[in-house]
């Protein structure tokens, strides 16, 4: 592993010229711990940089770039930084609204006058994925290496989904859309008469000294860029092939972390774009019903460890990445990796450095064994805002369950008790003033539900479902959803699904069509339509994220 990685005495002068006092003291140490946990040396690796005050302050690499050639991740080794390409391509139309080039309210038929519905969708949605097209990578069956390995022109893109009917009408809905940001940089090149990106490297990546934020597709692999793997192993397999054409303005642009915390540093400090267009960019999604959702004009708004934050991730083939930059403090931080399968998440690792930087750290836990004697007194249903919670023991884990599935609690001392390995999350288990049993959430670290007391027993489960092999094997498959790719694999006891990114999880019938995910709070519920079975719906924390079928 490489930490500061200077490149020159400039570099040093730089690093010195950072208060003292800026960062923990012992912040080095523990994000060197966070970085050496998150990535095996010999295996698909990651890199890091964190900036404050627009200085960037620590650098870190590990794992390989090219396992094959046992060529090592350096601070200057390139990512496919997927859908954080997003900002990018908003900051340029953006740029062009306030040279009164473009209108957030424009129709798209202003731009596309053949594209279906065009006269009904605005700019303004297209930006903030209300515009209710069908997004392409949801295509039934099109993400495929047949369609993804091979090269188009944003005509021949736009052509896959154009006269496709809307799946909501514009603005009624949020929903995640990569048609959206194909379209976006369509209107880019009809106004500017060149490509998107050429005008990402004029506008943004040029006059802000961004050297390695490019379009991935020129040259498609090269000597700084890191080869994509779809697992965290030095045995990995390398990624679906993937033509840089196919994300577009979506998410085709690589770069290196260093230089996406340059960008936030600019873009955040507003060298990019005029305050009153950036705060639009920044803001939540207002929806007719009054409600908001978390997301601007390709950034997300949100909070890390109660402090203001916004950023995006990136997922694509063999590639996952993420950015944060929070406010108050002034810090960005950027975590790629070169897998879609990591041993850890970019996004748990940016956080981690984020709270760190900003001194309001997570706490480390130490997992330990399960002490059932310890925790039996503890069993039982809780219930939060009329929902109920089960806390229970099964086959030797603790198990943290609701309506819509289920989390293996890990213990880590104290009567905690972290939600996954992340340590993001946790309970705390303890007694009231009179000796009852009760539960306190901790969600990123912030408890804001109090002490939940124990309103009943564990609940008796009803008997298992028995689901004909016939049907599980139809079920078996890869899927494809907004946020990458899931893979639904026949199991020694059962079916698993895995998602991009995360290891594979057990699923356990409620009935012929609905499985619980076991270890985590989700459903997974088979849609079949015409005979065979075309998508599936990932059901947690209310929300429903549709995959389908390839």
């Amino acid at each position: 592993m490489r930490t500061m990685g200077l490149a020159s005495a400039g570099m040093m002068a730089l690093l010195l010229a950072v208060p003292a006092a800026a960062l923990p003291k012992d912040f080095k140490a523990q994000a060197d711990a966070i970085v050496a946990a998150s990535a095996a040396a010999d295996g698909p690796g990651i890199q890091v940089a964190v900036s404050e005050h627009a200085r960037i302050v620590y650098t870190a690499e590990r794992g390989m770039a090219d396992i094959a050639a046992r060529r090592p991740i350096t601070v200057a080794t390139e990512f496919r930084i997927g859908s954080i390409t997003k900002q990018f391509a908003s900051a340029v139309l953006l740029q062009m609204v306030a040279e009164g080039k473009v209108a957030l309210d424009d129709p798209l038929a202003k731009f596309l006058p053949t594209f279906l519905g065009g006269k009904g969708i605005t700019v303004r949605q297209l930006l903030n994925h209300t515009s209710g097209i069908q997004s392409y990578t949801d295509i039934p069956g099109w993400m495929v290496v047949a369609n993804t390995a091979r090269p188009y022109s944003t005509e021949q893109l736009i052509a896959v989904f154009k006269d496709l009917p809307p799946v909501k009408k514009p603005g009624e809905a949020w929903s995640y859309n990569n048609s959206g940001y194909v379209l976006v940089g369509a209107i880019i090149e009809a106004v500017a008469k060149r490509p998107w990106h050429e005008e990402v490297a004029r506008r943004l990546a040029g006059p802000n000294r961004l050297a390695s934020i490019r379009y991935g597709k020129d040259p498609a692999v090269g000597p700084a860029m890191a080869t994509g793997y779809a697992g965290a192993d030095a045995k990995a397999p390398v990624g679906q092939a993937i033509d840089m054409s196919v994300p577009a303005a979506a998410g085709a642009l690589v770069g290196t972390a260093s230089d996406l915390t340059r960008w936030d540093d600019a873009l955040h400090r507003g060298k990019v774009l005029t305050a009153p267009i950036y705060a639009q960019m920044i803001a939540p999604t207002r929806m007719p019903d009054g409600s908001t959702a978390p997301y601007g004009f390709g950034l997300i708004p949100g909070k890390v460890r109660g402090l203001a934050s916004v950023g995006h991730s990136g997922g694509i083939f063999g590639f996952l990445s993420d950015t944060l930059y929070l406010s108050g403090p002034d810090i960005s931080v950027a975590v790629l990796v070169n897998s879609d399968e990591p041993q850890s998440g970019p996004g748990a690792v940016s956080r981690k450095l984020a709270a760190l930087a900003a001194g309001k750290p997570y706490p480390v836990f130490t997992p330990q064994p399960l002490d059932k004697a310890a925790v039996e007194p503890f069993l039982g249903t809780y219930t939060l805002r009329g929902e109920d919670r089960v806390l229970k023991v099964e086959k030797d884990e603790l198990i943290w369950q609701r309506t819509d599935g289920r989390t293996t609690l890990i213990p880590v001392g104290d009567g905690r008790y972290t939600m996954g390995k992340a340590g993001l999350s946790w309970i705390v288990l303890s007694r009231d003033a009179a000796g009852k049993p009760q539960v306190a959430l901790f969600d990123d670290g912030e408890n804001i539900d109090g002490t939940l007391a124990r309103t009943g027993p564990v609940p008796v489960e009803a008997a298992a479902v028995d689901v004909p092999a016939a049907t599980l094997a139809r079920y078996v498959g890869t899927y494809t959803a907004p946020t990458g790719r899931v893979t639904v694999a026949q199991g020694t006891s059962g079916l698993t699904v895995q998602l991009t990114g995360q290891p594979a999880l057990a699923l356990r019938p409620v009935s012929t069509t609905e499985f619980a995910v076991e270890k985590v709070e989700a459903r997974v519920r088979f849609v079949e339509e015409g005979g065979r079975i075309v998508r599936l719906e990932i059901v947690q924390g209310g929300q429903t994220l549709p995959a389908t079928r390839d």
